[in-house]
């Protein structure tokens, strides 16, 4: 309505304008006597009507422009406000899909996963339950089998477990060697220590890569009193000799793999057990692998060799390779908490 009175106003004025005009002319024409009165005033009345007349004919013109114009701003608007409806309605309508799509996941999640999960759940709940028990029943024997002093140093975690240093402590009673290796040092090297003190002969070369952690197993083994049973041999992290590692390859890409320092065990003969939990397996692949390689000449004949942590893909590989290099070798594998394989020479 603003854009009609807008277009009216100019309309109107001029209208008015020249109407006046018209009006006006006839009087002043009688005025100079050039036209009767009468037929002044007539003409005047024709010219104000016809003045309206088309006055009116061209407000209706432009009525009937704006209304036009009018109505296809109205149809714009409403296929606009259409279609603006349709995409909200397809909105909607994709929304409430996938809200039947989530109703559906939560639905088959609550009928399936989560009783799934919680089968799985208590499953795990158990296993790890009987492990801590047999880890405590390890424990216990143990302490008492040992007869340790009241405050042992942990185990499990990065330690052994129990059930390892158990399985370690059988084979020491069993071959009652004078001489026990340890590839790694800790907690186990104390409770091997009590082992051999039990004995009453034999003692524990424990070589350790880090100096550290080396201090802190020579302190734990002066706190028990174990100073003339266990001892470690600090042993840095070297390049390894050629051929002893899995993949030959990392020579050449400038990735060096390491191992102990031999010469720091060099004068160790007559080895009975040999604990291989060291070094780390950040180390490199097959970290563990030079162990019997380098060890193998200082084996007794009915060595054992305890290769721990075999749980994993990279202990099972070497385990594997031991076998196939060393066909006199027997493995035995034993149930423990992080797997462990027990090498023998066959017959022995």
């Amino acid at each position: 309505m603003r854009t009609l009175r807008r277009r009216l106003l100019p309309l109107l004025l001029a209208s008015a304008s020249v109407g006046a005009v018209m009006v006006l002319l006839p009087p002043a024409l009688a005025a100079f006597g050039l036209l009767p009165w009468s037929q002044a005033l007539i003409l005047s009345g024709v010219i104000l009507l016809g003045a309206a007349a088309c006055a009116l004919a061209g407000g209706l013109l432009l009525v009937r422009r704006s209304v036009r114009q009018l109505a296809t701003e109205v149809r714009t608007h409403t296929r606009a406000v259409t279609e603006a409806v349709a995409a909200e309605r397809l909105e909607i309508a994709e929304a409430n899909a996938d809200l039947e799509q989530v109703r559906a996941g939560l639905e088959r999640i609550e009928g399936e996963v989560l009783p799934k999960q919680r089968r799985q759940f208590k499953r795990d709940l158990l296993d790890q339950g009987r492990k801590d028990y047999e880890q405590q029943v390890a424990w216990s024997e143990l302490r008492e089998h040992l007869d340790t002093a009241t405050f042992m140093p942990p185990l499990r975690g990065w330690a052994a477990s129990p059930d390892l240093v158990r399985l370690i402590v059988r084979h020491i009673d069993r071959l009652r060697p004078e001489l026990v290796v340890e590839c790694g040092s800790g907690s186990s090297s104390i409770w091997m220590g009590y082992a051999l003190r039990r004995q009453g002969r034999g003692r524990v070369v424990a070589i350790e890569h880090d100096a550290h952690y080396a201090e802190q197993t020579r302190a734990l083994i002066a706190e028990h009193g174990l100073d003339d049973v266990v001892e470690v041999r600090l042993a840095p992290l070297v390049e390894a000799e050629p051929g002893t590692v899995t993949d030959t390859g990392l020579r050449d890409k400038g990735a060096v793999p390491r191992w102990y320092d031999t010469s720091a065990f060099a004068d160790l003969d007559d080895i009975g057990l040999l604990l291989v939990d060291g070094p780390p397996e950040s180390t490199g692949r097959q970290a563990r692998y030079p162990a019997l390689p380098a060890f193998w000449p200082y084996l007794a004949d009915d060595a054992v060799i305890i290769l721990d942590d075999t749980s994993r893909k990279d202990e099972r590989a070497l385990g594997r390779r031991w076998l196939e290099e060393y066909p006199e070798l027997l493995r035995v594998e034993e149930p423990a908490e992080k797997g462990a394989h027990v090498f023998s020479r066959k017959g022995a």
